[in-house]
């Protein structure tokens, strides 16, 4: 999560973080998106964040792109 205004990073989640790349067995399935999305909505509601813009970029909003997102969303964000 980026505040684009103050450039600023405000949460940050990744499968290369030990935590999640125990759990998972790859880093590049629905799966570990659907993880790195409920771990980001976690810091980013603990760091008082609630409402975001999802920015997909060049990417179509399926498979591992969806899932991130249906997670942020499940896991407390509003897009």
């Amino acid at each position: 999560m980026i505040d684009d205004a103050a450039g600023r990073t405000l949460a940050a989640a990744s499968t290369l973080e030990r935590e999640l790349r125990e759990q998972l067995r790859t880093g590049a399935d629905k799966a570990a998106a659907a993880a790195v999305g409920k771990r980001v909505a976690e810091r980013a509601l603990a760091a008082g964040v609630t409402r975001v813009v999802f920015d997909r970029g060049p990417y179509l909003y399926h498979g591992r792109v969806k899932a991130l997102a249906d997670a942020a969303r499940e896991g407390g964000l509003s897009f």
